[in-house]
């Protein structure tokens, strides 16, 4: 199950990869907003974050007008590790190295098919482990104390 949340900007564009989740067969949840009237981007990004922090679901795509402030919203929650990605590599990298569990989009600076394509290669990448899990044992320590040992 995918989390999904968007503020007002992020909803026309969470609203097209909704559709490509269901054309793909691949469940989700929304966590809204549901209309176009304004609303603040934290909110969405928390609920959506939490869903996935305490297991609800397993993986979570957030929507605003840059990705960037519903991303760091979202990090905010424990266990959470979002990236907001504009391009399909870095979405691909962030799985593979960050084993990230949450990617947020921008509305106004990504188009449908490019969303699509990162969706695509988020979701489908694997995390490789190794010496990418030692730095991300050092992230969820930072998370856990606030250190680095």
């Amino acid at each position: 199950m995918i989390a999904l949340g968007s503020d007002h900007a992020g909803l026309p564009l969470k609203r097209v990869i909704m559709k490509y989740l269901e054309e793909k067969g691949l469940e989700y949840k929304d966590y809204g907003t549901y209309s176009e009237e304004s609303v603040h981007y934290p909110v969405f990004g928390v609920k959506a974050a939490k869903a996935v922090a305490n297991g609800e679901c397993d993986k979570g795509i957030i929507f605003c007008g840059t990705g960037v402030g519903i991303s760091i919203s979202a990090n905010k929650v424990k266990g959470i590790r979002c990236v907001s990605c504009s391009e399909p590599y870095s979405a691909l990298m962030a799985r593979e190295h960050n084993d990230t569990n949450m990617l947020a989009l921008g509305s106004r600076v990504v188009g449908d098919e490019v969303a699509k394509m990162i969706v695509d290669t988020w979701l489908n990448g694997e995390f490789l482990g190794g010496r990418h899990k030692i730095r991300v044992d050092q992230i969820k320590e930072v998370d856990e104390t606030g250190e680095i040992k």
